[in-house]
């Protein structure tokens, strides 16, 4: 057994009477490439790509290298292989130089320090080696730039972007086949070849807003809109309406004189029109209309006045509502059930009341 009175550590077995400094300088050297393309790596995938297209365009010349390898899948796919390449063969130069310098000058201590020939001293002193190596290649060599390209991705990512751009064209035939034989092993395991790419789920922007508020980086009630925002998917035309019995309505067939009173006692500038029943909305009445009509040909039949309206259903999600009233190019609809009977009117107003969380909704 190899006792502690007679080994220490592995730098104390490998003095400089067995291993020469430029040894050293070498492993450190390996150790180091393979956590620069870690960094690289990481850095690339973890920064935000509107911020980098925006400082490209201000004329930053390190971002307007970064952009044009970020901007796509392909590109960020090429820029990981070369930097996933660079990470093996740093890695397995490493393992092969430390063999055939700390190895083979550990293994004469160890034999004769246990007793043991030479085949069982190298075995011994390859383990050695290899165990050691692994833990510092894992500290220095992962954790420690993946950590640092997380917390500061645009940094690292700016910082490696020269350094990457050689390895690029160095690496390009073994990328061209890297990614080649990876889509060939997909496709013939029935699978397609994943791209790297900048997506978060729901939950993940969530997560990412709630931390930004707990770091300082947003204030409360800006927290709580991005929030709204996020899950405004989750509400539908149903849940932020006006209800049909809140409206005030008026029949197509209304006397003159009775909607000029229902206008000059409603606040609203918009009142839907109905035939027959309330449900039965066939249009909107402006105000300005009325108004104008007046000022030009006096009195006028309300049906010649009332415009068309917009029809949303009532299960739609109230993030498509606005695509709707906008294509449509307006600010209201009225909302329908599943037999097409009108339930409500829901308004821009409504959606964006429910966005920024603060108002009163008519």
């Amino acid at each position: 057994m190899l006792e502690t009175a007679h080994f220490g550590s592995l730098p104390t077995l490998l003095t400089s009477r067995t291993v020469s400094p430029l040894t050293w300088v070498v492993i450190v050297t390996l150790i180091a490439i393979n956590a620069f393309y870690v960094a690289a790596e990481f850095g690339a995938v973890g920064v935000r790509r509107s911020r980098v297209r925006r400082m490209s365009g201000d004329g930053h010349a390190l971002a307007g290298r970064l952009w044009p390898h970020i901007e796509s899948p392909a590109g960020l796919n090429r820029y990981v292989a070369a930097s996933q390449i660079g990470i093996t063969v740093s890695s397995l130069v490493l393992g092969a130089y430390a063999q055939a310098t700390l190895a083979v000058a550990l293994a004469p201590q160890l034999a004769s320090g246990l007793g043991v020939d030479r085949v069982a001293a190298g075995s011994t002193a390859d383990v050695v080696v290899l165990v050691a190596l692994a833990v510092a290649q894992a500290v220095l060599g992962e954790l420690v730039p993946k950590t640092l390209a997380l917390q500061f991705p645009t940094q690292i990512a700016l910082a490696t972007v020269l350094p990457m751009q050689w390895s690029l064209r160095v690496f390009r035939p073994f990328i061209a086949a890297v990614n080649a034989a990876t889509g060939l092993l997909l496709r013939l395991m029935g699978s397609r070849p994943a791209t790297e790419r900048h997506l978060h789920s729901p939950d993940e922007i969530a997560l990412l807003i709630a931390e930004s508020r707990d770091g300082g980086r947003l204030e409360p009630d800006e927290q709580q809109r991005l929030h709204r925002a996020l899950h405004l998917g989750l509400r539908s035309a149903r849940d932020l309406m006006i209800p049909l019995g809140r409206l005030t309505m008026l029949a197509v067939d209304t006397p003159w004189e009775a909607v000029v009173h229902a206008v000059a006692a409603s606040p609203f500038s918009h009142l839907p029109v109905y035939r027959g029943t309330p449900s039965q909305i066939i249009g909107m009445l402006r105000v300005k209309d009325l108004v104008r009509r007046f000022v030009t040909h006096g009195p006028t039949a309300l049906a010649a006045l009332v415009r068309p309206i917009a029809q949303v259903r009532a299960d739609l999600p109230a993030d498509r509502v606005i695509s709707v009233l906008r294509e449509r190019r307006t600010h209201q609809a009225v909302v329908t059930d599943l037999e097409h009977h009108v339930v409500g009117l829901i308004t821009i107003q409504d959606v964006l009341v429910e966005l920024v969380g603060k108002g009163d909704r008519v």
